[in-house]
């Protein structure tokens, strides 16, 4: 469990996000926590004795348990079905790093609390991520993949359909970040919570069934990160121009702060088209890994991949 110290400016911040509902500015404990992470919280000095830091597993207990389930079903979940491995197309590399980009993208690193901007999705579009199933079987729920999307139309559409409230769960959808054609990055849902980036999906032969009504997905433990598609590609055609530099330096520094905050490999970035195991999704169309071969290289993110 965290410290006393952090459990009280939670209970801090919470009591004063109470207090002004009404004003321009609404941090929640949750906010908090994605704070915690993002930025690591050191403890001013106290007489009160430390174990240690709080883990990301502590951050998301602060965030919210599982909702009271009515029963616990009999019976083992169901398993998912074999898919393919895995195999990232992002190589090792601690050399020939191209100099200027580098220089670019540590600039931008700097700058990318100012570059992001929030959108909150609507309440029923994402959710809790769950640490057990509804047979009682415990569940991870700390975010180890990166799914890859495209939003096959505008990024305003794919907002707005986020923002739209959808009280059925066959409707509901999201991405953590969105990534402009311009390079705009754009948060969605709190990276802590669970968004609702892929139906029937698993990763490395594991999904995680959450909904006894539907089937396994990666949702539990993932993030979700969606491209904006190009004009020529708002259609179910097989190809398009593909993704603007702006693009690719923005999915980088995106994936960096991820794979910096929650301390998985490079290797476990991949795409909608590999996770879904209904042999229906394509996106993202056209990515070119090259791109973000030398942007993750540039960043130092793949020298020990």
């Amino acid at each position: 469990m965290v410290s006393g110290r952090l459990n009280r400016l939670l209970s801090k911040a919470s009591s004063l996000t109470r207090r002004s509902r009404t004003g321009p500015l609404l941090v929640g404990t949750s906010t908090l926590a994605v704070v915690l992470a993002l930025v690591g919280f050191t403890l001013e000095k106290t007489n009160e004795p430390i174990a240690r830091q709080p883990s990301l597993l502590d951050l998301l207990e602060e965030v919210g348990r599982d909702r009271p389930r009515s029963t616990t079903l009999q019976g083992d979940a169901p398993q998912p079905p074999e898919a393919t491995a895995w195999v990232s197309p992002l190589k090792r590399q601690c050399s020939n790093i191209d100099v200027s980009l580098q220089q670019r993208l540590q600039t931008q690193r700097s700058q990318l609390a100012q570059l992001r901007r929030s959108v909150p999705a609507d309440d029923s579009n994402f959710g809790d991520r769950w640490r057990s199933n509804p047979w009682g079987e415990k569940l991870n729920p700390v975010p180890r993949v990166v799914v890859l999307h495209e939003t096959v139309y505008s990024l305003n559409s794919a907002l707005n359909t986020f923002l739209t409230p959808h009280p059925r769960d066959e409707d509901q959808v999201s991405y953590h970040t969105l990534v402009g054609l311009d390079g705009s990055i754009v948060d969605v849902v709190d990276p802590l919570k669970r968004a609702y980036g892929a139906g029937y999906s698993a990763f490395h032969g594991e999904w995680a069934v959450t909904n006894a009504e539907f089937q396994g997905s990666v949702n539990n433990f993932a993030l979700h990160l969606s491209l904006e598609t190009p004009g020529d590609g708002q259609n179910s055609a097989g190809r398009h121009s593909g993704y603007t530099p702006r693009q690719y330096d923005a999915l980088a520094l995106v994936l960096d702060d991820w794979l910096e905050r929650f301390q998985f490999p490079a290797s476990a970035i991949t795409t909608h088209r590999h996770v879904d195991l209904g042999g229906e999704r394509g996106d993202p169309r056209s990515f070119s890994w090259e791109e973000l071969q030398v942007r993750l290289a540039a960043l130092g993110r793949l020298c020990d991949a």
